[in-house]
C-alpha cells in the first residue's frame, strides 16, 4: 500500500469517550510504551469479514489513527485446512473499502513458524512443555470440568531428550496426523479450563497456502497469537470479549519467555445484531448449503453483501462510533445500522424517478408526439449536485398503488376525479379507469393542467399528493430486487427443541420485480452507484448490471407515512 497509513476518508460520527480511548490517553500521559500505540487487526483467513468484524476494525484502526500511531493487519494463517488466498484478499478489499490502510505493516503467524518453534523449544528445555500421546478425545476427558480439576496425562513427565526427540519427530513428520500434540505444563486444577496444559502444536498434513509442505506441524491460536502481538511490537492488544479468559494464558507463555515484549491486551464487547447471525461456521453453511448466492449476497452481513447492498463505508463507521466500546455483550437492534445508512445516502445520493409496479397513464388532452425536458433537482441536500432534464410525454407510468378506484379516507394519492400533482411536472386529475376482460385495471385516462408546470398553480391550489413517474416513451426497463432480513427472529439463534437457526430462515427475503420503468439518465448506471428512487427507497446498482439488462438491489427503506397509517388502522 502507497497511501498513508491508517487514513479514513469522509465524514465521521462525533467522537464518543470509551474505556479503551480513555486508557490509551492515560499511557500517553505516563509515557507507557514510550509515547507509541501499535494495535492490530488479526483476522483468521478461513472466511469473509462480516459486520462485526467492521467494528473491530474502526476501533483496531481509528485507535491507532487517532493517537498517531499505526496498525497492523495480520493474517493469523495457524490452520492450512481452512484457509484460503481468496479469503485473504477479500480481507485486504474490505479493510481498504472501510477506509484504512496497513501501509507496510503486513503480515502474516506464518512469517513467525520458525521463531515459534525456537520458543517451543525453550519450554521443552525449561521443563515447561511436553509430547503428549493421548488422543484429542482423551485430552478433553482428562480436562476435568468447570467444578472438577483435571487429572495428569500419563505421559506429562517425559524427560527433557524425551521430549525433544519426539518434537523434532513431529515437525519431521514422522508420526502421524492427531497421534502427537506439544502441551504447555501448567496446572491441571487450574480454575480457568485453558491453563490446564494447553495444547500448543498438533501434527497437521496439510500444505499451507505461503509455506507449502515446509511444516508438518502448525502451532494452535494460543500459543501463536501472543508471541504474533510480540514480535510485531504491539503496544495495546484489543481483543472481543471471548478472549478475556485466554488473556491468562498468553500472559503465562510470554512470562515463560521472559525476555520478549510483552503487549498488553485489553477486551471490548463484540457486536451483536438483530437479525442476523454473526458465527463464521453459520455464514459458510449458508453459502455452502446455496441458502444465499455467495458471501456477498446483500442478504448477508459479510462487509461485501453489505457493499454490494448499497451500504457506504461512511455509514458502517459512524454506526461504530455511535453504539461506542462497552465491556459487556449486548444486541444492537439493526434499525440503528439503517438510520446511520440512511443518513448518509440522504446527503450523498442523486434522486430519481423510477416505477416498480407500472400502471400506464394516458393525459388525454397532452398533444401526441410532444416531449417536454423539465428540470429535476438531483439533491435537495446538496446543491451543489445540480439538476438534471427528464423528459414527459402524453404516455406516463405511475406506481399501481398510487391509485385506488375507491380509496379509503386517508388516502390521498390518485383516485377518479382527484388532482394529483406530478413531480416536475403538472397537476393531473382522472377521468376514466380502463379495465380488461377481468376486472384487472390496465390503464388511467386523465387530463392535465398546462398552466401548473413546474408543480404550482397560478391559483395557489395544491393538491395532498406529490406522485413520481416516468415517460413511457423514453422509459428503460430494469430488474430490482428487493430484500428484507434472511432472519424472521430478533435472534435467529431462537429455534424450537431440535431446530436450528436455518429454521428461521425468511422464506421472503428476497422478491425479484422485473417489469420496472425508470427514467432514462439511469441508463449509464455503474455498479456500486447509489440513487434514491423518489418515495420509494434507496437502491444500488448491482455487480451483475449490464447495460442491456439493468439490475438494483434495494439497499434500505424510506420512511412511509402511509404505512403507519395502515398499521394504526
Amino acid at each position: 500500500m502507497e497511501s498513508s497509513a491508517n487514513s479514513a476518508a469522509g465524514p465521521e460520527a462525533p467522537v464518543v469517550s470509551n474505556f479503551i480511548r480513555d486508557m490509551i490517553k492515560d499511557d500517553m500521559k505516563t509515557g507507557k510504551w514510550g509515547g507509541k500505540v501499535v494495535t492490530r487487526f488479526p483476522p483468521e483467513p478461513n472466511g469473509y469479514l462480516h459486520i462485526g468484524h467492521a467494528k473491530a476494525i474502526c476501533i483496531d484502526f481509528g485507535m491507532a489513527k487517532e493517537f498517531g500511531g499505526e496498525c497492523h493487519l495480520r493474517f493469523d494463517d495457524t490452520n492450512p485446512s481452512k484457509e484460503e488466498d481468496e479469503y485473504i484478499n477479500s480481507i485486504k478489499c474490505d479493510v481498504n473499502w472501510l477506509g484504512f490502510d496497513w501501509g507496510p505493516h503486513l503480515y502474516f503467524a506464518s512469517d513467525y513458524f520458525g521463531k515459534m518453534y525456537e520458543y517451543a523449544v525453550r519450554l521443552i528445555k525449561a521443563g515447561k512443555a511436553y509430547v503428549d500421546d493421548l488422543t484429542a478425545e482423551q485430552i478433553r476427558e482428562y480436562r476435568g470440568t468447570l467444578t472438577e480439576p483435571g487429572r495428569e496425562s500419563p505421559y506429562r513427565n517425559r524427560s527433557v531428550d524425551e521430549n525433544m526427540e519426539l518434537f523434532e519427530g513431529m515437525r519431521d513428520g514422522k508420526f502421524a496426523e492427531g497421534a502427537r500434540v506439544l502441551r504447555a505444563k501448567i496446572d491441571m486444577a487450574h480454575p480457568n479450563m485453558n491453563m490446564r496444559d494447553p495444547v500448543m502444536y498438533r501434527i497437521m498434513n496439510a500444505s499451507h497456502h505461503r509455506t507449502g509442505d515446509t511444516w508438518k506441524i502448525y502451532p494452535m491460536y494460543d500459543w501463536a497469537h501472543g508471541l504474533e502481538d510480540s514480535a510485531e511490537g504491539v503496544t495495546h492488544s484489543l481483543c472481543t470479549l471471548e478472549f478475556e479468559a485466554h488473556r491468562p494464558l498468553y500472559d503465562w507463555f510470554l512470562a515463560q519467555l521472559d525476555d520478549i515484549h510483552h503487549p498488553q491486551q485489553t477486551e471490548f464487547a463484540r457486536l451483536n445484531l438483530t437479525y442476523t447471525v454473526m458465527s463464521k461456521r453459520k455464514l459458510l453453511q449458508l453459502v455452502r448449503e446455496g441458502r444465499v448466492s455467495g458471501w456477498d449476497d446483500p442478504r448477508m452481513p459479510t462487509i461485501s453483501g453489505l457493499r454490494r447492498r448499497g451500504y457506504t463505508p461512511e455509514s458502517i463507521r459512524n454506526f461504530a462510533e455511535r453504539i461506542g466500546v462497552a465491556k459487556r455483550d449486548s444486541t444492537v437492534d439493526l434499525a440503528l445500522l439503517e438510520f446511520c445508512l440512511r443518513e448518509d445516502l440522504n446527503k450523498t445520493c442523486k434522486r430519481v424517478m423510477a416505477v416498480l409496479n407500472p400502471l400506464k397513464v394516458v393525459i388525454e388532452n397532452y398533444p401526441e408526439g410532444q416531449v417536454e425536458e423539465l428540470d429535476a433537482v438531483n439533491n435537495p441536500e446538496d446543491e451543489s449536485m445540480g439538476t438534471r432534464k427528464v423528459p414527459f410525454s402524453r404516455v406516463i407510468y405511475i406506481e399501481r398503488d398510487d391509485f385506488m378506484e375507491d380509496p379509503p379516507k386517508k388516502f390521498f394519492r390518485l383516485a377518479p376525479g382527484r388532482e394529483v400533482r406530478l413531480r416536475y411536472a403538472y397537476f393531473i386529475t382522472c377521468k376514466d379507469v380502463i379495465k380488461d376482460d377481468a376486472g384487472n385495471i390496465t390503464e388511467l385516462r386523465c387530463v392535465y393542467d398546462p398552466q401548473t408546470k413546474g408543480g404550482d398553480s397560478p391559483d395557489g391550489r395544491s393538491p395532498k399528493a406529490t406522485l413520481h413517474w416516468v415517460s413511457a416513451r423514453h422509459a428503460i426497463g430494469a430488474e430490482v430486487r428487493i430484500y428484507e432480513n434472511l432472519f424472521t427472529k430478533e435472534n435467529p439463534d431462537e429455534a424450537e427443541e431440535g431446530g436450528t437457526f436455518l429454521d428461521n430462515i425468511n422464506p421472503g427475503s428476497l422478491k425479484i420485480i422485473t417489469a420496472c420503468k425508470l427514467e432514462p439518465s439511469l441508463s449509464d448506471a455503474k455498479a456500486g452507484e447509489k440513487y434514491q428512487f423518489e418515495r420509494l427507497a434507496y437502491f444500488c446498482a448491482d455487480k451483475d448490471s449490464l447495460p442491456e439488462k439493468l439490475i438494483f438491489n434495494r439497499t434500505v427503506t424510506l420512511k412511509d407515512a402511509w404505512v403507519k397509517i395502515q398499521k394504526r388502522g
